[in-house]
């Protein structure tokens, strides 16, 4: 320094404000790597906020998973029993009460019934009485199953509650199915369980029919209306059935009278509005079983039977529920919406005595 040209506070101004410069060129530095992590902290905090949906799937859930998940609850819960009997080969079901089931209808509540049946043998199927406008029904009813202690552990026990509609298809609000091989059947079982989503497997579907009842107790006349069926079984090789329908009187379990619909052609689908009267007097009403089957007309070959059920005070369910609503409504006739169901099953029901044989006297 002593032996430079320039003047000594002249350096030392040049060299304070190198060193300045060199500071500020730092904070810049460190300002500018700041200032890009910012944005990234930010996107992580307001990531709800962000529009793109491949971005918000991943941290939200999509709607159909959240309405699935809402449909798996709710439904109610089923307290049941079940009793095996090891020497007679039985099972006892017992179906007691429901509690906080779905509400099914507009005004909050349901009309919940139950059908029990085992998937061994999925056409003997029972159903519980119906009850009206409630979420908690009590049912205490009991059904029997014959089932070799063989087939026990293949069969499924399942107990399906139902919202029962008179003008239209029965919702169903969840259901129980219990695998009898997960159960121990050593001691009586009483237990409850959540309802679940109905399986979407399901036995064949043959259709439903509706129709009217009306009984008048002073001059006996029973009329039974015809009015639509749909969602037939198909029968023909186009697809289409050729369907009618047949109204059987039986009385003390023999046949009794019956009358005959008009066909109609290449649908499942078809409207009758055909009416029947019959001579029924009021000391036969109780003992008088009224059977409805839906056949399959063919010209060719023999008649086909789509499917059947029976009224009366012999039957159960949804049949019985109807009987009894003519019964206690009388001259008021009362149109109800009913499942078909396999022949074998309601012929097994009713129990139909053989028509009686004269004996041949030898001579």
């Amino acid at each position: 320094l002593n032996i430079a040209p320039v003047p000594k506070w002249a350096l030392i101004t040049v060299a304070v404000a190198g060193a300045i410069l060199l500071l500020l060129f730092l904070i810049c530095i460190v300002k500018c790597c700041c200032s890009k992590k910012k944005p990234k902290k930010k996107e992580r905090i307001g990531l709800c906020a962000v529009s793109n949906s491949t971005t918000t799937n991943l941290v939200q859930p999509d709607m159909e998973d959240l309405e699935l998940e809402v449909e798996q609850k709710h439904r109610g819960k089923l307290q049941y029993s079940l009793e095996y009997n090891f020497r007679i080969q039985e099972l006892k079901v017992g179906v007691k009460r429901a509690v906080e089931l779905k509400a099914m209808d507009s005004g909050g509540t349901s009309d919940p019934y139950v059908i029990v049946y085992l998937t061994s043998d999925r056409r003997k199927r029972y159903e519980t009485k119906v009850y009206r406008k409630t979420l908690n029904p009590i049912f205490n009813e009991s059904f029997t199953f014959q089932v070799p202690q063989a087939e026990v552990s293949e069969s499924t026990l399942v107990m399906q509650v139902y919202d029962f509609n008179r003008f239209s298809k029965h919702d169903i609000i969840g259901e129980v199915r219990l695998p009898l091989a997960s159960v121990n059947l050593q001691h009586v079982i009483e237990q409850w369980s959540d309802l679940a989503v109905a399986s979407k497997v399901e036995e064949e579907h043959l259709g439903e029919i509706c129709f009217s009842l009306r009984y008048v107790p002073s001059t006996g006349k029973l009329t039974v209306l015809i009015l639509e069926a749909r969602q037939l079984k198909r029968m023909d090789s186009n697809g289409l059935s050729d369907p009618f329908v047949k109204v059987h009187l039986i009385l003390n379990r023999r046949k009794w009278k019956k009358k005959r619909t008009s066909v109609k052609k290449n649908t499942l689908n078809p409207y009758f509005n055909e009416v029947f009267v019959f001579e029924v007097p009021f000391s036969h009403i109780q003992n008088v079983d009224v059977v409805i089957s839906v056949w399959d007309h063919d010209k060719v070959t023999k008649n086909e039977l789509i499917g059947k059920l029976f009224l009366g005070c012999r039957a159960t369910g949804n049949q019985l529920r109807h009987w009894s609503d003519m019964l206690s409504n009388p001259r008021r006739p009362l149109a109800q919406w009913h499942v078909l169901q396999p022949p074998e099953v309601v012929d097994k029901a009713l129990g139909l005595k053989s028509h009686l044989k004269l004996p041949l006297h030898s001579r």
